[in-house]
């Protein structure tokens, strides 16, 4: 490794040859002395397409006063961001994990072709915060992750509302139970400015788990978006970012077996989103580290579940901040024997040393103490069995199930279900089987909390069972298992589930099967043919044509 800060960027801009570059960069604003400095890279995930990332925009003019105070100079650019949340239950949501890889590709693009001797990325929506973990894994150059912080939650009725709960007023509202004028009420108040999702959903569960991973400074995930201190920790992470450089502290050394260990046993604390396994595993693919499904499913049976936060507990992510922020979570790992303490993190402490200086706001109540945990068991579990050969997840946070056996619902798409969970033709007991919606098949692999939402809005939420090779949102709650592998179109056996066969959740045992034999599932499979895909050029048709398991991680080939 190199002791010299600018020994990618010196190529780029020193001595009579490069004049040219120094030239056009001149330009644009740059002077002499800016460009002796060190160059670091600002990647940036703003966009004006939703309320996750619309503030980036402006904190990024923070994180490059810290950086130029620190010595440096910072170059801005940007890349993609889709939103799972306005694109649900439609066909862009297809964008959403692909742009993941996208946000990956440009930014690794944009630092190796312009020699960034560092890189921050700043991020707050779902796939653009492992996108960046991703690039920054690749790329092996001094990096910070920044995480834009969560929404506010919302007022209505006199109680706070996230959008989860305008996902269930769906549901509620084609039950009958909630007027169209209600409706509109709901969604005018759930959603009172800038930030990510509020609950421990998908973007907070993944900014937790990478503040426990140890690429983002502990302390300044959970700053709320439009919190006044956000300013400052964007201030001070340009700042960070400098220091790094000239530690010449690399991802590789951060991202390991065992901080990927402490990222899954947070997201098992928290009560997080299933799409941590499908994040952390191309993570890891993408830093060269081993780990599969069976090291979720170990960590998190061996976790207990003490934060009581949403899609199935009370709090948000804004009342973790006030309870003392992903430090406390930290702490609890510590108290638990679980935590890899000697874990390193980009400011230099140990993820041990975070832990023992965590600062807990008295008398919080939204991380309980280990002797007064939710579930003796972390927040997923990972099943296998003759519908799963190669996996699932299935959410164990918001439900006391381990088990369920009923009868197939067979869908061939999200939008099928969906009209017939509208229809009110979903019966208790049922199985909802949704297929055709994995990385290739779909392609994308959707979420499927328009569903979700919509059962537990029309009151089935704790009677009816569902299981893709889709995903699930972070704000899905209920019975679900999700990510079954393989996926129907590379002849999964959920493509052989026919309505009215009976399906049996057995977590204690770690199954999840058809009560079919494999002869039936074979010969079924024989007579299959999955729906045509729609994309066949673009991105998405490259996807389709190459993206790798869900078990795997879903990344590109």
């Amino acid at each position: 490794m190199s002791t010299d800060p600018r020994s990618r960027s010196r190529v780029l801009l020193d001595g009579p040859d490069r004049a040219a570059a120094r030239a056009q960069l001149k330009g644009v604003g740059y002077d002499d002395d800016a460009l002796r400095r060190p160059i670091v890279g600002i990647a940036n995930t703003w966009t004006e397409t939703m309320p996750c990332n619309f503030h980036l925009r402006g904190l990024a003019e923070h994180v490059k006063r810290g950086v130029r105070a620190a010595g440096a100079t910072p170059m801005e650019f940007n890349t993609v961001a889709i939103s799972d949340g306005i694109t649900m239950g439609t066909h862009g949501m297809r964008a959403s994990l692909i742009s993941r890889e996208v946000i990956a590709d440009s930014i690794e693009l944009m630092a190796r072709g312009h020699m960034f001797d560092a890189v921050i990325a700043l991020c707050a929506c779902d796939k653009t915060i492992p996108g960046c973990v991703m690039a920054l894994a690749r790329l092996d150059v001094p990096s910070v992750l920044l995480y834009g912080g969560s929404i506010a939650p919302g007022r209505w009725r006199d109680h706070d509302v996230t959008i989860q709960d305008v996902f269930e007023g769906i549901g509620a509202h084609a039950a009958g139970d909630l007027t169209d004028e209600e409706l509109v009420d709901l969604e005018n108040h759930a959603s009172p400015g800038a930030g990510a999702c509020g609950g421990q959903f998908t973007a907070n569960t993944m900014a937790m788990a990478f503040e426990v991973l140890g690429i983002a400074p502990a302390g300044s995930s959970m700053v709320p978006a439009e919190n006044g201190d956000k300013a400052s920790v964007a201030e001070a992470c340009g700042r960070l970012v400098v220091d790094v450089l000239e530690r010449d502290l690399r991802p590789s050394q951060v991202i390991t077996k065992e901080s990927l260990e402490n990222a899954i046993a947070a997201g098992a604390m928290s009560g997080g989103s299933t799409n941590l396994v499908l994040h952390l595993l191309a993570v890891a693919h993408e830093a060269g580290v081993p780990l599969d499904l069976e090291d979720f499913d170990r960590i998190a049976w061996a976790t207990p579940l003490l934060c009581d936060l949403k899609p199935s507990g009370r709090f948000v992510a804004t009342d973790l901040y006030e309870a003392g922020g992903v430090p406390v979570v930290i702490r609890r790992l510590e108290q638990a024997g679980i935590l890899h303490g000697e874990s390193i993190t980009v400011t230099g402490q140990t993820i041990g040393e975070v832990a023992d200086s965590a600062e807990e706001a008295d008398g919080q109540e939204v991380v309980r103490p280990l002797e007064d945990a939710l579930k003796p068991h972390g927040g997923f579990a990972i099943l296998r069995g003759n519908l799963a050969p190669d996996g699932c997840v299935v959410k164990l946070s918001g439900h006391g199930r381990l088990e369920h056996s009923g009868p197939a619902r067979v869908f061939e798409n999200e939008e099928e279900a969906f009209a017939a969970v509208k229809g009110n033709s979903i019966e208790p007991g049922d199985v909802v089987v949704i297929r055709n919606e994995g990385p290739s098949g779909g392609p994308g692999m959707r979420e499927m909390l328009q569903v979700t939402a919509a059962l537990v809005g029309e009151g089935l939420g704790d009677s009816v069972a569902l299981l893709t090779d889709g995903r699930f949102s972070g704000a899905t709650h209920g019975f679900m298992a999700g990510h079954v592998a393989p996926e129907a179109p590379r002849g999964g056996p959920i493509a052989a589930v026919r309505d009215g066969d009976t399906i049996r959740f057995d977590v204690e045992r770690r199954r999840l099967d058809v009560e079919l034999s494999d002869d039936e599932i074979a010969e079924r499979l024989k007579g299959y043919s999955a729906p045509a895909i729609e994309y066949r050029n673009g991105v998405l048709g490259k996807y389709s044509r190459q993206v790798g398991s869900a078990a795997q991680g879903a990344v590109t080939a």
